[in-house]
């Protein structure tokens, strides 16, 4: 005997049938996390985008001084978050948020040609042996145990395909990278336990593309490659904006 439905069950039944089994909800919430040199500004590009779509957007302004210090200061910014996280960080960030990853309310991870370091690597020990014929980052001298980039040599190394006034802008405003921080060293790395995506710069000057092929291989991440340079979230902000959204759709 077939019964009638109710207006419920069949408003019910309709959107159970155009909605697949597998769909899950996307993560909202996304908390961006800047590497060396630099700070949270350079994620504004990205930002505008993900707020356009909706999306509910912390950048952190970890102070670079310690892997510790910034750790922290990440894994404040995730409890403020009223749900599930896609955590993103690039260049030193990827070390950040490899460590503050594990956290139960990141759901997905996001390196934008970052590094990601396995149990006790750090920057120091992954840039240690680089490959023949690597570009060399203009590095100073370390100042009070305190990092700066060659103000002259910041664009062509960190920015090359960055509007010239801004790359600019960005040597002179380069935020100290502390000594300790590149000691760091990864305890827990989230990745072994957390979906991962990786965005390739195939024109890094600063983390050589094949370092970052091969660290993204090693955490089995969904990887993509857009030529750009080590400040691609600054110059292709929909490129990152992209992942990161793929990330969040993939997670529940």
């Amino acid at each position: 005997m077939i019964k009638t439905l109710t207006a419920a069950a069949a408003i019910a039944l309709s959107a159970s049938a155009l909605t697949p089994a597998h769909a899950a909800p996307a993560t909202r919430n996304v908390v961006l996390v800047h590497g060396g040199f630099v700070d949270g500004s350079g994620w504004q590009g990205v930002y505008d985008i993900l707020k356009k779509d909706g999306y509910n957007v912390t950048i952190v302004q970890n102070p670079t001084t310690s892997l510790k210090d910034d750790v922290a200061v990440t894994k404040r910014a995730i409890a403020q978050q009223d749900g599930p996280v896609v955590l993103v960080g690039h260049s030193y960030g990827g070390v950040v948020v490899s460590e503050a990853g594990t956290d139960q309310k990141v759901k997905a991870l996001v390196y934008i040609a970052a590094f990601v370091p396995d149990k006790g690597e750090s920057v120091s020990s992954l840039i240690a042996n680089p490959p023949a014929g690597a570009p060399v980052p203009p590095i100073l001298p370390p100042v009070d145990g305190f990092l700066l980039l060659d103000k002259a040599k910041f664009a062509a190394s960190f920015a090359a395909d960055v509007a010239p006034r801004t790359a600019a802008f960005m040597a002179d405003s380069q935020v100290p990278w502390g000594v300790e921080a590149l000691a760091g060293a990864v305890t827990v790395p989230a990745w072994k336990e957390k979906p991962s995506f990786y965005l390739v710069a195939t024109d890094d000057h600063m983390i050589p593309p094949p370092a970052q092929r091969l660290m993204a291989k090693r955490a089995g991440a969904t990887v993509v490659e857009t030529k750009g340079s080590h400040a691609v979230y600054v110059s292709q902000p929909r490129v990152v904006a992209k992942l990161i959204e793929q990330a969040a759709n993939g997670t529940k």
